[in-house]
């Protein structure tokens, strides 16, 4: 029967979402259109924002004079590969108001210009693209910019777009490469380079400028060779957020400090680590691991940490520069020498680190922040070993095979087993080979995931992809390893702070003083109280307190005491993270707005007096804006033999975390500071979020500024 006999009290059931619908005229409403429009009012004030120009800039006309105060050690392979290009010198851009008439003319005359992104993004690439049109336009309004398709395979398919006016200003100040893409196709075959001759012919280009970094650079090189005799000219951009493109001469004067991103994508980085660096403060829970890229060089990872003040930062240049004393001098005293002491290894670091970590907990600071670049383990003795003898072994048999290694052995025992058998082959032919037994064991000592990753395929240079592998789980899992030893010895523990303790134990009606000494190891003078290293367990806490005579045998541990023992043992936990495609693809710095627009008209002026074979760069980049000095700096010379995928080959040599300079050093005078393993806060620094708005001047990468002051004061020193 029904409970309710009349249909009539039933309440209607309204339609749920009745209330949540809006009028359709709702969405077109301008306060609506605005809040979901893809552009924001940062964004339109970036996109309007002039950069300031180099007062060179400002003439009608420049000119080049070449420069003989730099020079260059010429290697035997560059000279014979690069005959047209070897002997070029170092241009400055100088300006030119009393052109004559056929220099002037020759300056503005229209051109079609072509430009390709090559690598990977970094914030400040689409500045050099609009430098380059303004230049362009403002010499002559009938110039031509022709950009290519996602990269180097937009000139091989010919895969072009005219830009103009409205795509150059759409794209002003932004990050990414996203107006044209990028790819990493090299043109490094006779096939390639005859593919791209008929696209640039085709479409008529008196130039050809390649943003990209060491590989595309040594790339614009071997093209402005092939092409010297067609008339077109080849002019590279210096671009990498790694910052490991920097030149100097072979005196050590530098004419490019820094590659353009490196900054912003740092900044980008270090807004990042700030952040949990104000985390780990507050709930004191973590120890954030934080990898961020620079494959060959540190240079991201020592900026983030001056950027940060990051408790542990580890640069790799520094770990390979390590040497062990104790090990040399006891190999010394047996008659011999521990080659094996120079570098680190990786159990030595996993020590140093925990180190650290301890000496933190020791004051009650169970968190922290760590930084690491990418291609931290590339500086590690035996990790170092390992990746050149496996990019040989795989490039060998990839040239004298139909296939290539990874397809043919897909698993990774299939791997192990084509190495277990060249070790096996060694030992039975008594002769030598890259991989010998005593590399094949310690390798299989390594857990499989690290296997794996350094027999993972290459990139497409031949390069170990670090950003691929787990490094922090490499590190960290030896760091626990020992840490949980350095627990059962009593070394690990977490310091309790002293009014803390003494709280607890009168809360429970039992002395402080009277059981302080038997607790803890420095009861007498520390304002964090250390657990003796004998009490590893409630058991030894209960057989110290009954020696002591403060329990017996028959009575529990006081709650109050357990409590306190059970606070001093530390629980390591670690939240990992990686830093890398996320600040390619940040915004700009106004360092790097300004620098890459200066670098785009530093092309345009290369291209406008002839130049081929050349890297637009701008000098003195620590200095005030006003001295920026907007120079050619020469290829060919900079050039040479290098091993890559087993073979030696042409490039561009990468530049390393200088060890000597002031802003390495800086970080290693600040490192127990920054550490901070003393009671009371840390030292982070809050870097501030990336803005347009501000003074040149004013922002730029720590690194510079402190390496510009370090010469000041060694030249003030020099002179007394």
């Amino acid at each position: 029967m029904s409970k309710i006999s009349d249909p009539s009290l039933v309440e209607t059931s309204p339609d749920p979402d009745a209330d949540c619908k809006l009028c359709s005229d709702f969405f077109d409403l301008p306060e609506v259109r605005a809040l979901t429009s893809n552009l924001n009012s940062e964004m339109i004030a970036r996109r309007l924002k002039i950069p300031l120009l180099c007062p060179v800039f400002e003439t009608a006309c420049t000119r080049l004079v070449e420069n003989d105060n730099f020079t260059f050690e010429l290697d035997s392979e560059a000279v014979e590969k690069l005959p047209n290009l070897i002997h070029n010198r170092v241009q400055n851009i100088v300006p030119d108001p009393d052109a004559s008439e056929t220099n002037r003319n020759q300056y503005t005359k229209a051109r079609n210009i072509g430009i390709v992104f090559s690598g990977g993004p970094a914030p400040g690439g689409h500045n050099v693209i609009a430098g380059i049109y303004d230049a362009a336009t403002k010499a002559n309004p009938n110039s031509k910019l022709y950009g290519f398709w996602m990269g180097p395979d937009g000139i091989l398919e010919n895969r072009h777009v005219l830009l103009n006016q409205e795509m150059i200003d759409d794209y002003r100040n932004l990050g990414g490469f996203a107006m044209i893409k990028t790819g990493r196709t090299k043109i490094d075959s006779a096939k390639k380079m005859e593919q791209a001759r008929k696209t640039l012919k085709g479409l008529d280009l008196d130039a050809l400028v390649i943003i990209g970094g060491d590989d595309s650079n040594t790339n614009a090189a071997f093209m402005a060779q092939e092409l010297f005799y067609d008339g077109i000219q080849i002019i590279g951009v210096p671009k990498t957020i790694d910052g490991d493109v920097q030149v100097r001469d072979s005196k050590g004067e530098v004419l490019c400090a820094v590659s353009f991103g490196y900054y912003s994508a740092a900044r980008a980085f270090a807004q990042e680590v700030s952040n949990l660096c104000t985390d780990c403060s507050s709930d004191q829970k973590y120890w954030h691991i934080c990898k961020v890229m620079g494959r060959s060089a540190s240079h991201l990872a020592l900026e983030v940490a001056l950027q940060t003040h990051a408790n542990i930062t580890l640069i790799g240049e520094d770990l390979a520069d390590y040497t062990d004393h104790r090990r040399l001098e006891a190999s010394r005293k047996s008659g011999g020498t521990d080659f094996t002491a120079y570098g680190m290894t990786l159990r030595h670091l996993s020590r140093i680190i925990c180190d650290a970590i301890v000496q933190r907990a020791a004051v009650g600071k169970n968190f922290g922040v760590m930084v690491i670049p990418e291609g931290v383990l590339e500086f590690i003795n035996e990790i170092q070993v390992f990746i050149i003898k496996l990019n040989t072994i795989i490039g060998e048999y990839n040239r004298t095979h139909d296939i290539d290694f990874h397809s043919t052995h897909p698993f990774l025992e299939q791997k192990r087993e084509y190495l277990r058998r060249l070790a096996q082959g060694t030992r039975d032919s008594g002769g030598h080979s890259v991989w010998n037994n005593r590399d094949d064991e310690l390798f299989n000592d390594l857990p499989d995931f690290f296997q794996e990753g350094l027999l993972m395929e290459r990139d497409s240079h031949g390069n170990f992809q670090f950003s691929l592998v787990e490094t922090d789980k490499v590190i960290m899992g030896l760091v626990r390893d020992y840490l949980d030893i350095l627990k059962d010895k009593g070394v690990y523990k977490l310091g309790i702070e002293r009014a803390y303790y003494e709280r607890t134990l009168e809360a429970a009606g039992l002395s402080p003083d009277r059981f302080g000494p038997v607790l803890f190891r420095n009861y007498d003078s520390g304002s964090y109280l250390l657990v003796k290293e004998n009490i590893i367990s409630i058991k030894t806490l209960k057989q110290v307190l009954v020696k002591a005579g403060l329990a017996t045998e028959d009575q529990p541990v006081p709650s109050a005491v357990e409590k306190i023992y059970a606070k001093s043992v530390p629980q390591f936990k670690i939240q990992t993270h990686f830093y890398g495609y996320d600040g390619r693809g940040s915004s700009p710095t106004v360092f790097d707005c300004t620098y890459t627009y200066n670098l785009g008209w530093t092309a345009f002026s290369l291209i406008a007096n002839g130049a081929t074979g050349q890297m637009a760069a701008i000098r003195n980049l620590e200095q005030p804006f006003s001295q920026w000095e907007p120079i050619g700096v020469p290829i060919a010379p900079l050039m040479h033999l290098e091993e890559r995928n087993g073979r030696l080959v042409l490039v561009l040599e990468k530049s390393l975390v200088d060890l000597k300079s002031p802003a390495f050093q800086t970080l290693k005078a600040f490192r127990e500071k920054w550490l901070a393993a003393t009671p009371g806060p840390d030292d982070f620094r809050v870097p501030g979020p990336i803005r347009l708005s501000g003074d040149i001047d004013e922002d730029r990468p720590i690194t510079l500024t402190l390496n510009r002051y370090g010469a000041m004061h060694q030249k003030r020193g020099t002179h007394g």
